[in-house]
């Protein structure tokens, strides 16, 4: 009966560990849209403003059709942000999330720009 009663501990203790893990990765999801995805819209308008031309007219369907590529998740979004260097790898450390990252881009692969 006790091998029981510290199983059911163990398991209950390891499922308050996963409650943890998935409540931290929600919240970096959430903080990737209310913080970095504003940050990445601005970024990518004012580029478009700056690379406008009568190659690239830049127009704003243009600016309208890059911000729903880079914003249709939150996997997306996070890789625009590392590549226009909005954030950096050093950022994810100190933040805590360099695991969420990992792990949010493996979930997403799928959604990733190639």
């Amino acid at each position: 009966m006790e091998i029981i009663a510290l199983i059911a501990v163990l398991f209950l203790a390891w499922l308050i560990w996963q409650l943890r893990r998935a409540k931290h990765f929600t919240k970096f999801k959430r903080q990737i849209i209310q913080e970095l995805k504003p940050k990445v819209i601005a970024n990518i308008i004012e580029e478009m403003a700056e690379t406008r031309s009568e190659l690239h007219p830049n127009t704003t369907a243009h600016q309208a059709a890059t911000i729903s590529y880079w914003s249709a998740s939150a996997g997306r979004v996070l890789q625009a942000a590392l590549m226009r260097e909005i954030i950096n790898e050093q950022w994810l450390i100190e933040s805590g999330n360099l695991r969420n990252s990992q792990h949010l881009f493996h979930i997403e692969q799928d959604k990733l720009h190639r």
